[in-house]
């Protein structure tokens, strides 16, 4: 799931950058937003697997 977040991130990056060149400062600044958003989803993601993963070892490891 984390990788899905990650290619949004980029795609919605390159829209950023389209519109800005573009012209059209407010769609730019909405798609960076969105941009940051889908980034901090995917970080996310992978920490709460992480953390998952720690306490699956921790529980495996205490018994």
């Amino acid at each position: 799931m984390e990788r899905v977040f990650q290619i949004i991130a980029a795609v919605l990056i390159c829209v950023a950058a389209y519109f800005f060149w573009a012209g059209s400062k407010e769609s730019a600044f909405v798609a960076a937003v969105l941009c940051c958003v889908s980034f901090f989803l995917s970080i996310r993601f992978q920490m709460k697997e992480r953390n998952r993963s720690r306490a699956e070892d921790r529980a495996n490891g205490s018994e």
